[in-house]
């Protein structure tokens, strides 16, 4: 068995290559491109081998489906427990390459979890509904700001709303020439990403139709089809937890525990895993605690004795656990009614419809 630790970048990789006995057997350096896995594929020479890849951002993606299309095992390594393992004075990558083959050869390698390709397209879909989002609320900043200047406020709700992008197109002349210029272009721009936000939703809404887990999840107050999407496309197969706690343990909801001797207290949540889900329980939890009289009124027992913020942790927390059991046990969510269901599966069912819509080709031949 020849054991490869590969250190992945952009453009380039380091590989070292080493025997059962820790033997260096070749060092290379390729490009992170097609070409380049040929090039450590043949370097291998059809041995048995085992490569180890750190998850850095979407860079190590290509090589890891190329090297497992070959045969060759891969395990991707979660690079904060890696570097918690074997922190070097002396660090580049080519050290780094040798240090991935030796915890490799030690079965050292705390291993990431790697989504099928299904998976790894919903996530992706949610992703971008996510960075349009933040792309809007960058364009909204910008044209605040020029308001800001002029002392110019919208006496409506909501200012990007049908009248409020009324009254910003109507205040373009109160503005110097240069600045009609830029706040003509971001409305134009505000206009383009409603566009883009609404055929995401409405592709999201056409996964999530066809999706038992997702409309099973939507049984919660708060929960939607795009919120039970993210949370199951980021879990991916929630089998992998032999319990809540564990998952609780991963979305980082739960406390830091210090414990020295007899001491021992529990500290703010840890934050690891993935902010996306922990930001779409939160926002579960908030809608919950208005609709549901079971999180409502434990929201309102923690707030009294730990604040807000606390609180709405714990519903969230608590919301992911019911999750984790629905999914495991197949049941539905006890405390909803079935008409309230149905009026969320209908809902659905409308938004789908609106991506077939989309689809449809006009007379003129071009798809929508």
């Amino acid at each position: 068995m020849w054991y490869i630790g590969i250190d992945v970048h952009k453009k380039m990789c380091n590989a070292c290559i080493k025997d059962r006995e820790g033997n260096i057997l070749r060092e290379l350096k390729f490009p992170n491109k097609s070409t380049g896995t040929d090039k450590l594929l043949e370097a291998i020479e059809g041995r048995e081998a085992k490569a180890v890849i750190e998850s850095t951002g979407n860079m190590w993606l290509r090589l890891y489906l190329s090297l497992e299309e070959a045969g060759v095992e891969v395990v991707l390594a979660n690079p904060k427990k890696t570097k918690a393992i074997a922190e070097a004075k002396l660090k580049n990558d080519k050290v780094d390459a040798r240090t991935l083959a030796d915890l490799l050869r030690a079965n050292l390698i705390a291993p990431c979890y790697v989504p099928p390709e299904q998976t790894r397209e919903l996530r992706s879909l949610v992703r971008h509904r996510i960075n349009l989002a933040r792309d809007m609320t960058r364009v909204k900043n910008r044209i605040q700001a020029i308001l800001d200047k002029y002392e110019l406020e919208f006496n409506g709700t909501d200012m990007f709303g049908k009248a409020g992008m009324k009254w910003l197109k109507g205040i373009v002349s109160e503005l110097s020439e240069v600045d009609q210029f830029i706040f003509d272009a971001e409305l134009r721009h505000i206009e383009t990403l409603k566009e883009l936000v609404k055929e995401a939703e409405a592709r999201i809404a056409k996964e999530s139709e066809e999706s038992e887990d997702v409309k099973l999840l939507m049984g919660i107050p708060g929960v939607d089809y795009y919120i039970a999407l993210l949370f199951t496309s980021e879990i991916g197969d929630y089998s992998r937890f032999s319990s809540a706690n564990k998952l609780i343990s991963w979305l980082g909801l739960a406390p830091r525990v210090h414990q020295s001797g007899d001491t021992s207290y529990n500290g703010r949540i840890t934050k690891e895993g993935s902010p996306r889900v922990r930001w779409a329980l939160v926002q579960a939890a908030r809608s919950a605690v208005q609709w549901d009289n079971h999180f409502r009124t434990k929201y309102q027992r923690i707030r009294e004795r730990r604040g807000d913020g606390k609180a709405i942790v714990a519903i969230a927390r608590e919301i992911a656990v019911t999750m984790y059991h629905m999914l495991n046990r197949r049941e539905a969510y006890r405390f909803s009614s079935d008409a309230f269901k149905t009026r969320k599966l209908k809902r659905l069912e409308r938004e789908s419809n609106k991506w077939a819509k989309r689809r449809e080709v006009p007379v003129g031949g071009v798809t929508a």
